[in-house]
């Protein structure tokens, strides 16, 4: 890093997301492909002068003079970068986005012996790593490209913040940086989830192997720079590679991973003689038909702070998911109540009561929203309610307008809008709101001229392309939103829709008119 406010972001940039649109229409509903680089993208800058070489398949090579990954495949990661302004401070950060190319156009060898077909498949399957969106359903599956996909955004940002450290001047008088002792306090690796689990190997492969430093020198700089962020509980989403696929694509990574797992598996040893069935369910390698490597152990073993992203989330992860963990290493274990920025989400899309909130309190909150607890003097304050009031109902006109427009079905706006939006899975309660959905329009069709609240029930969120049951569920959404938005017996006092596409701009519209349900 080249000052502490400096903050790189690197991430895979996929020329395509197949988990892409849904457009519905009376009984059909249609998937579209997300292209959305197909007319380029003005907010980004190639930068091929920094162009890394990324390693796969190949041998190790155990040589006196240390251990050398040969023989490997070669593909090159191509950085686009993008500024990401900051608010009002005179900051702007970089997010780095990284495309896998073939090394050369074609194989001229083959090219010029007339195999033109096998030379242009040969850069296909090499630009094919950043070429589709690996999907995540949710429930993990063990498919090559995909840990392809991980492996190449992890090396790829690697290289280039060690780049970044060793040339950076501040606070060093050498023309570049080799002692590696201050980069914890340059750099933080955020691992958030199991997908950039690799980094842990990665950054000890480079410190080991390539920059000759001592194991346990190398173990404590990763330690101390890598956090883990763990998003789900699930046991079926958590990652766990087959050492086969990894012995084969990344073998001197499986090699690293052993020896982390030997000398943690020691040490719990040490601390639980005896205990077998302690070693079993801390190991990384998980043990059976099919040897598999634990990402989520190795995120945990490898990182100096592990948080949940919710405070229930948080105890579930101490308690139960790493609970033989927690034992040892409580000090490790934190919550991290997930946020938002309220720039976005409440200046941009919601001016009207930024504006009623700046008149109480000011305009500090835009950067610090614990400044917002001030509102609690406003509470019983007649004047600041009706100004809340006025802009929620001017919000829900518009938003009212907006639906009519794109789904043709007129909506009450004085109507209670409830709003559930999260991605289609069945343990994400959908379907449980369909069953009320139904249950409310069978007690309005059962006693018609009894008094209700008039509700406006919008679902949305995306399913993952192979998951056949969330598509139904859609599909279902929309049946109901038939059936409701067309009787007459039912009026305005509940209406369906499924907002379709949902992305951030439609967010933007939604978030300001929620009164009940869950908006993510």
């Amino acid at each position: 890093m080249h000052s502490p406010h400096r903050v790189i972001k690197s991430s895979l940039m996929f020329a395509t997301n197949h988990s892409g649109s849904l457009s519905t229409t009376w009984h059909t509903m249609v998937e579209e492909a997300d292209d959305w680089l197909r007319y380029g993208n003005p907010w980004e800058k190639a930068r091929p002068e920094y162009m890394l070489p990324v390693h796969f398949y190949g041998r190790v090579d155990h040589t006196p003079n240390g251990v050398k990954w040969v023989d490997t495949q070669v593909i090159l990661a191509m950085p686009y970068d993008t500024p990401v302004p900051g608010y009002k401070n005179n900051t702007v950060n970089t997010m780095r986005l990284w495309s896998a190319k073939a090394p050369n156009d074609f194989n001229l060898e083959e090219f010029n012996v007339g195999d033109y077909i096998q030379a242009v498949l040969d850069r296909n399957l090499a630009e094919n790593i950043s070429r589709v969106l690996y999907p995540n359903d949710n429930f993990f599956e063990g498919k090559e490209l995909r840990l392809k996909q991980e492996y190449f955004v992890v090396a790829a940002t690697l290289q280039d913040i060690i780049r970044r450290f060793k040339s950076s001047k501040f606070g060093c008088r050498d023309p570049v940086r080799t002692c590696f002792e201050t980069f914890p306090d340059k750099v933080a690796i955020q691992l958030n989830d199991t997908h950039p689990a690799l980094s842990i190997p990665e950054l000890m492969r480079i410190f080991v192997d390539v920059e000759q430093m001592e194991w346990d020198k190398a173990w404590e700089i990763t330690k101390r720079t890598c956090a883990y962020t763990n998003h789900t509980v699930l046991p079926e989403a958590l990652e766990r590679w087959p050492v086969s696929m990894f012995e084969k694509l990344l073998p001197r990574h499986l090699e690293i991973i052993y020896i982390i797992n030997q000398k943690h598996l020691d040490y719990v040893a040490s601390l639980f003689p005896g205990d077998v069935d302690r070693l079993r369910r801390m190991s990384v390698v998980e043990e059976g038909d099919c040897k598999r490597i634990n990402m989520a152990h190795l995120c945990v073993i490898g990182s100096h702070a592990v948080n949940g992203v919710a405070q229930i989330h948080s105890e579930i992860v101490k308690n139960s998911v790493f609970k033989d963990f927690y034992d040892i290493e409580p000090e490790k274990f934190q919550n991290k109540t997930n946020g938002i920025t309220p720039r976005r989400w409440l200046l941009l899309c919601n001016p009207g009561l930024s504006e009623v909130i700046v008149e109480r309190i000011g305009e500090d909150f835009l950067t610090d929203l614990s400044q917002l607890k001030k509102l609690l003097d406003f509470v019983n304050d007649e004047a600041f309610i009706r100004d809340v009031a006025k802009v929620k109902q001017e919000n829900k006109l518009k938003f009212s307008a907006y639906l009519e427009e794109q789904y043709k079905v007129k909506i009450n706006a004085s109507s209670m809008f409830d709003v559930h939006v999260k991605r289609i899975h069945e343990y994400k309660r959908q379907l449980l709101n369909c069953l009320h959905i139904i249950t409310l329009y069978n007690r309005i069709r059962k006693d018609p001229k009894k008094s209700y609240v008039p509700r406006t029930v919008m679902i949305g969120g995306k399913a993952a392309p192979g998951y056949h049951m969330a598509k139904k569920i859609i599909r279902l959404i929309t049946a109901i939103g038939e059936i409701i938005n067309n009787d007459p017996y039912i009026g305005d006092r509940l209406k369906v829709i499924f907002l379709e596409n949902y992305r951030v701009s439609l967010a933007e519209k939604g978030k300001p008119v929620l009164e009940a349900g869950w908006l993510k």
